[in-house]
């Protein structure tokens, strides 16, 4: 099943993949041509082994995410892998995956040496790092990912936050929060959109008002990556232990769509127990 198919497979789980608008559709051309979608996937994962052939639905999580990606119609979508086992399945799907090396110390340069590979002539403007174990992705949040990119040329990376609604979050370290400030804009849908300005494991910011669940899902301009790639580690982001930070200190604007749904991350097996009845319940 080719990227094609499965966008019509998609149709009836994600309402918002409907094109309404002769501006909407014109937006997805324009994706497609200047937007390279990188999944970057490998199997030793510490509290998941062999977590992107785990299976949900009876099918690989790494291809319910490959299918997702495609789904969105937001640009070329590749599987960015170290692993001969995760390459075939991607291929057998209909997909198109590249080997990487297996000694990147992150996935952004993971995705740096897939973009390089599958696109030497730097046709692409727009680099998307998606997360393979994000099998619950709603397809839209692609396209909102990019749009900041697309609408004001000194943004050099953009990601997604979602409101916090659980009290059990607001103090959660495993729940990222990101402080940032409003734009006075918004994209095609109606997103706030904010530039960030930190981002923590603490509760933060202090005092009266929302408090914003940062999503891992990146979008950059190709320069951006090819920039941020040659940091090194910053002060902040050993401390916090966020990469994004390593951007924030070194000048780099990034900002931020905020959206009304976060995809269930999968990194324990209670996790992808949580990812299955999802989608099988989306299924049936």
């Amino acid at each position: 099943m080719g990227c094609n198919e499965t966008k019509a497979s998609l149709t009836g789980l994600v309402p918002r993949l409907i094109v309404t608008a002769h501006t909407q559709k014109s937006k997805k051309e324009s994706n497609l041509q200047r937007s390279l979608i990188v999944i970057p996937a490998r199997m030793q994962a510490s509290r998941l082994p062999g977590k992107p052939m785990a299976l949900i639905a009876g099918e690989p999580m790494i291809v319910h995410v490959w299918r997702r990606a495609c789904a969105a119609e937001a640009g070329r979508v590749v599987v960015a892998t170290d692993s001969e086992e995760i390459a075939a399945t991607i291929r057998q799907a209909g997909g198109e995956a590249v080997m990487t090396r297996a000694d990147h110390a992150s996935g952004s340069d993971r995705v740096f040496e897939a973009v390089n590979r599958v696109d030497p002539d730097a046709d692409c403007e727009f680099v998307v790092n998606l997360q393979g174990d994000l099998p619950t992705l709603e397809p839209h949040l692609v396209t909102a990912c990019l749009s900041p990119l697309e609408l004001d040329k000194q943004t050099h990376i953009a990601t997604l936050a979602a409101e916090i609604r659980e009290a059990r979050e607001r103090d959660d370290p495993n729940v990222v929060k990101v402080v940032g400030t409003p734009l006075p804009r918004q994209d095609g849908s109606g997103h706030q959109h904010l530039r960030a300005l930190y981002f923590t494991r603490a509760t933060a910011p202090f005092g009266d008002g929302p408090l914003f669940h940062h999503i891992g899902i990146y979008a950059y301009r190709r320069s951006a990556l090819e920039r941020f790639i040659t940091l090194p580690p910053s002060v902040l982001e050993k401390r916090e232990r966020l990469e994004q930070l390593r951007a924030l200190e070194d000048g780099m604007r990034v900002d931020v769509v905020v959206v009304d749904t976060v995809p269930v991350g999968v990194d324990t097996p209670a996790d992808l127990e949580r990812a299955s009845q999802l989608i099988s319940a989306n299924d049936s």
